[in-house]
């Protein structure tokens, strides 16, 4: 699983436009192939600062979404950022769950 944390720090009178591209994404990004999660957050302190979070079944899944039209649209906002984008891709090779927390408890 391939996991996208997006941070972008927004300027103040953008805020609502960037807001708006970000919910218009949120309904044709998760119909890509290959999609499992996509999220978008704000900060509860700066609600100028927008999180997404994206999940990907592979690299190709996420590779094909990276050169959509849709990902050229996000990356069109960066004029509306009061700083660069901040991109972090991770490659996940094991998840756990609630099993993994009751086995280290129970040690």
């Amino acid at each position: 699983m391939i996991v996208v944390k997006i941070t972008m720090n927004v300027l103040p009178e953008k805020q609502l436009e960037v807001m708006q591209t970000l919910i218009s994404m949120i309904e044709p990004t998760e119909k890509e192939k290959g999609c499992l999660n996509y999220d978008i957050f704000y900060d509860i302190q700066d609600k100028n600062c927008f999180n997404l979070l994206e999940e990907w079944e592979t690299r190709e899944d996420l590779e094909y979404h990276l050169k959509s039209y849709r990902f050229g649209v996000l990356l069109g906002t960066r004029a509306l950022l009061c700083e660069p984008l901040k991109i972090k891709i991770h490659t996940i090779f094991q998840s756990e769950g609630m099993e993994a927390i009751n086995a280290a408890r129970n040690k």
